[in-house]
């Protein structure tokens, strides 16, 4: 587990972070997207060359198993850059839409503006990736950052240095140390978006404060994440799956697989090869390139964890994997649990830990329902041979990503935004979604400037409003709806309602 010293910015350097960040963001801002990116370009070959350093740090900090490290960490900060390196120009563009009738002679576009300062708050359990991958879209659409990792896992003078070594500017990206109170120092300081991952529960408190400044806010909060298995899989290939998806950082993650519902048809033959799988798994505490699982990282989640697999085994559950650990270890070894009553803290609470309670489901819809009877909604996952059947329990799922016949495979594709529902938060980040929502959308309409007098500017005549009446109905009518005759009346109205416009005058 991770050395409890945490490392807190001193409350005199605290002072003023935001007010630096916006000066900072005003030569950011003046870049082009081009110019952003060839910044985001050099931090990705820094990241490249420094590799073998930033896995080091990462896993003094998190003591996570080095191959998960590369895979999750850095490799997808990677991708996220990259996918900002070849998209975000176009995606930052400005859009032209469509312009009704009424606007006929005007174009009608979307600019996509950054916000200013964005606050970045993130987790212990990914400390890299859920810096860069913020910062740098953050930074992509125009804006300057100030960013908290966990107390927990800081990687104390990293970020700087990577970013530093990029040619980033300091107050581009600010970075701070601390425990809760820093992040509300800086929320007080009012930036002008906040972007948090981590628990429902500080989520609720970030927004309660950010709420009294209206300061908007992406939350992507906890998850208790269902795998929906029916009869028709390849049990060993889905097993396998399902040990990714519920193993990964040992569980420390908000979208590992923490509910597994089994076809009832197939329920202990599952189990068994699952069993088996569990078994010959590789797990320890050292920076050895070959090895599956590392131990827990903070102590507070052993407790947790301790706390669940007790109620549920109290309550008629059967560990068939792990029962030697002792409670108290930070390596807590796979559990696979059975019989777990669905009203225990294993089935509705995240764990946060490497347990996989077992559920058999007889149908469909029964699945379904069990599936949504949660507080949260971040991910799933539906296995099936059956596509059509596999698409349509997907729908039915209440959540923000769906993976079929894979598992975590939407939250590692930059290609996707990712965020959740219900408890598990709101706003969308990777991708383009993401990216546009470190912006301010502004709409605008681009008119001539002509001697034309518009139809509902002054003076609202009667003849205006008998106009507008024959031109409401020839557009909106049923037997108007989609139909050229219709349309072509409406123009010929507007037509003489134009002309009426120009010659109506008061006094």
């Amino acid at each position: 587990m991770t050395d409890q010293k945490f490392v807190t910015t001193p409350a005199d350097q605290l002072q003023g972070t935001v007010e630096r960040a916006r000066e900072a963001q005003k030569a950011i801002r003046a870049l082009t997207v081009e110019e952003r990116l060839g910044h985001l370009a050099n931090l990705r070959r820094v990241i490249l060359r420094r590799r073998e350093e930033i896995l080091d740090r990462v896993q003094d900090d998190t003591h996570k198993a080095r191959p998960e490290i590369l895979m999750s960490e850095l490799f997808g900060a990677l991708d996220n850059i990259q996918w900002l390196e070849n998209n975000a120009v176009k995606a930052l563009k400005a859009t032209k839409v469509p312009t009704p009738l009424t606007m006929m002679g005007k174009k009608s576009e979307l600019w996509y503006e950054p916000r200013g300062v964005v606050f970045i708050i993130s987790p212990w359990n990914y400390p890299f990736f859920q810096a860069i991958v913020p910062i740098t879209a953050a930074l992509a659409a125009g804006n300057a950052v100030v960013y908290k990792g966990s107390e927990h896992t800081p990687l104390h003078g990293l970020l700087e240095s990577l970013l530093e070594d990029a040619g980033i500017a300091p107050n581009w990206v600010q970075i701070v140390y601390g425990e809760g109170e820093v992040g509300a120092e800086i929320i007080d300081q009012r930036p002008d978006y906040i972007m948090f991952t981590g628990s429902t529960r500080t989520g609720k408190k970030i927004m309660a404060q950010a709420s009294e400044q209206l300061i908007p806010v992406e939350l992507e909060l906890g998850g208790k994440d269902p795998m929906i298995v029916f009869e028709d899989v390849n049990i060993e290939r889905t097993v396998s799956g399902l040990l990714f998806g519920g193993l990964t950082a040992t569980g420390q993650s908000c979208t590992s697989v923490e509910r597994l519902y089994v076809h009832e048809s197939i329920h202990d033959k599952f189990v068994a090869e699952l069993v088996r799988q569990v078994n010959l798994m590789k797990q320890e505490d050292s920076a050895s390139r070959d090895n599956d699982l590392g131990p827990m990282i903070v102590p507070m989640q052993v407790e947790i964890v301790a706390k669940h697999v007790e109620d549920a085994e109290a309550r008629g559950a059967k560990i068939l994997t792990g029962n030697e650990w002792d409670r108290k270890s930070s390596l807590i070894p796979p559990m696979v649990l059975t019989d777990v009553p669905e009203d225990s803290l294993a089935a509705t609470e995240e764990t946060f830990g490497p347990t996989i309670p077992v559920f058999p489901f007889s149908t469909e819809e029964e699945v379904i329902a069990r599936a949504n009877k949660s507080d949260y909604g971040l991910t799933a996952s539906v296995w099936s041979k059956d596509e059509d059947r596999a698409r349509r329990v997907s729908r039915a799922l209440e959540c923000g990503g769906v993976s079929i016949n894979n598992v975590m495979a939407t939250e590692s594709t930059a290609e996707l935004q990712f965020g959740g529902v219900k408890n598990s938060g709101f706003g969308r980040h990777k991708a383009e979604d993401g990216l546009h929502g470190f912006c301010n959308v502004k709409s605008v309409i681009v008119d001539k400037d002509g001697d034309k007098l518009e139809a509902n500017w002054y003076p609202l005549t009667e003849k205006k409003y008998e106009k507008f009446t024959q031109m409401m109905l020839a557009r909106f009518e049923d037997s108007a709806l989609g139909g050229a005759a219709g349309l072509a009346k409406f123009g010929v109205l507007g037509t003489q309602l134009e002309g009426l416009s120009q010659k109506e005058k008061r006094g």
